[in-house]
């Protein structure tokens, strides 16, 4: 069973326009609908999230379910600012994020540059390594990780934290780079250094500006990763004033109550700068995770 459309005319060598005729099949309609559907159920969530935190804190739980709040509300933003400190866990998400996705890139593009770029017997014992601390689950170091840290007084610290995210960010960091500088001809680097450029200088003048996509894509990944991450944030990070964002959420979940509507809120305005960053970088994203991913 198929059925034709009719698109926009198009001139022939006679000069006469003929309609180009694109044939629509029951498995394109098929998969349309499912892809359709597939995104209902991804965005529904989000959804659900958004409408809840502009809900009047009585009205949340009521029956019949509000599809849509019929008096909005900014009560539970203005109580989620009042009755706690989240503009201090959204500061303190931003420095850490930040720190360490800056850090831990920059770390990722030295060891990626050697990994590709140079030739040593231990190299592909390094690579496996990286590859290993993939498959290893975060809790089970959990406890070394919180003696050592607690050894060299960095429990409870925003620079310990960073630090502990660096590391995590790193292996996975620099296998995405190393793809990318696989990509990129040595031939540049050496006209570099020929025209009078140190080994750093050309990877720093010459080969950094073509691997802006990779290295967007890179930070981002870790900056995202740092972000959402909850569970060592929640071990390390006790006081108030270095609670992280995720830590934060957690807290509005008691033994007998959760607080959807600041819980909601809260939810919102922490999804909202990664959100903002995928839709400003999504192009250098895809750039980034398409050039690393194939070696030319």
């Amino acid at each position: 069973m198929t059925a034709t459309l009719t698109s926009a005319p198009t001139a022939t060598g006679s000069g006469v326009a003929r309609p180009e005729q694109r044939r629509v099949t029951v498995g394109s309609v098929l998969r349309v609908a499912g892809l359709g559907l597939w995104l209902l159920i991804t965005l529904f969530p989000l959804y659900w999230i958004a409408i809840t935190s502009f809900k009047a804190p009585g009205t949340i739980s009521r029956f019949p379910l509000e599809y849509w709040p019929g008096e909005p509300s900014l009560d539970n933003y203005r109580s989620l600012f009042e009755q706690s400190n989240f503009g201090v866990f959204l500061g303190n998400s931003a420095i850490v994020a930040t720190t360490a996705g800056a850090t831990a890139t920059l770390i990722a593009l030295l060891s990626a540059y050697v990994l590709a770029r140079f030739h040593f017997r231990s190299k592909g014992a390094v690579l496996i390594a990286f590859l290993l601390t993939q498959m290893i689950p975060a809790f089970i170091a959990l406890g070394p990780l919180y003696s050592m840290m607690s050894d060299i007084g960095l429990v409870d610290r925003k620079f310990g934290l960073v630090l502990v995210y660096v590391a995590i960010s790193i292996p996975f960091s620099t296998i995405m780079l190393r793809g990318f500088f696989q990509n990129v001809p040595d031939a540049l680097e050496e006209a570099a250094m020929i025209d009078g450029c140190s080994r750093l200088g050309a990877l720093f003048r010459v080969i950094v500006p073509v691997m802006t996509p990779g290295i967007i894509a890179a930070f981002i990944f870790n900056f995202v990763n740092s972000w959402n991450e909850l569970f060592l944030s929640v071990v390390l990070m006790h006081s108030e004033s270095n609670r992280t964002v995720p830590a934060a959420l957690n807290g509005f979940i008691s033994t007998f109550n959760i607080d959807w509507g600041s819980m909601s809120a809260a939810a919102v305005l922490t999804i909202l700068p990664t959100m903002v960053m995928f839709a400003l970088a999504s192009k250098w994203i895809v750039q980034g995770l398409t050039a690393g991913a194939v070696k030319g």
